[in-house]
């Protein structure tokens, strides 16, 4: 049994998760749309990114932070175009698109259940359980895309409605945590899922022009600010683990 490679769940945590996802989110639409490399194109570039950042994960013994995020990052940018690709090019639609992404999701949490007995991502301790995350995260990030772009497309709320809405249940979330005594299992991958969506939809705020809602900011903008700030708390991190104590045998 391996010790845990992942972070501790604090707030700094869902500050990272939330930049890592909307950087995903510009990135991916950056490369597909703004360089006009392609929907298909930019899946298989930005999916191999993402088989080799985590393969490298999966195999190092300790918890990198620099990489970690890396892993995150790539599971964002992937999934968008992912769900690009299904949405747009494969003409799935939103609704069929999401539909497809949650049996897939719930199939995934169904096999780490029966393989290892347990969600509780403290106790990710294994290689097979590590996989298990992997695939979990990265179909939450493309199940997020689908449910973000759907809020801000076909809902009729708009970016900023859907993000409010997002928002919202992330709060509730939040409360049951505090006050009720629900899964903490359940609600951790519950805001996982929703920082997903909440990510597109302020990915979108921030690049989408002002007559649509957005604060036009473009996704060169938008990507080069979110890098930043992910750079930035990625490097405390780093600092902090690096601070740490050695653990006791």
């Amino acid at each position: 049994m391996r010790a845990s490679k992942l972070p501790e769940l604090t707030a700094a945590f869902w500050v990272m998760k939330i930049a890592a996802t909307t950087l995903g989110e510009t990135a991916g639409d950056l490369l597909s749309m703004t360089l006009s490399v392609g929907y298909a194109k930019s899946s298989l570039l930005l999916i191999s990114a993402f088989l080799v950042s985590v393969t490298a994960q999966i195999f190092v013994n300790r918890y990198l932070p620099a990489l970690y995020w890396l892993v995150i990052l790539t599971t964002s940018t992937a999934g968008t175009t992912i769900s690009d690709y299904m949405d747009r090019t494969l003409e799935l639609g939103y609704a069929k698109g999401s539909a497809l992404l949650v049996a897939i999701l719930l199939g995934t949490f169904t096999a780490w259940k029966l393989t290892t007995g347990t969600l509780a991502v403290d106790r990710v301790q294994s290689r097979q359980a590590e996989v298990f995350y992997w695939m979990a995260i990265l179909f939450s990030n493309t199940l997020g895309t689908a449910l973000g772009d759907f809020l801000a497309d076909s809902s009729g709320l708009g970016f900023a409605g859907g993000a409010a809405l997002i928002g919202g249940l992330l709060a509730a979330v939040l409360v049951a945590y505090f006050f009720t005594s629900l899964s903490r299992v359940a609600l951790f991958w519950c805001a996982f899922v929703l920082t997903r969506p909440f990510g597109a939809t302020l990915g979108d705020v921030l690049t989408k022009p002002k007559e649509r809602g957005g604060l036009d900011l473009g996704t060169r903008g938008s990507s080069a600010i979110l890098a930043a700030t992910l750079v930035v708390f990625v490097a405390w991190a780093t600092w902090k683990q690096i601070r740490r104590p050695p653990a006791t045998p």
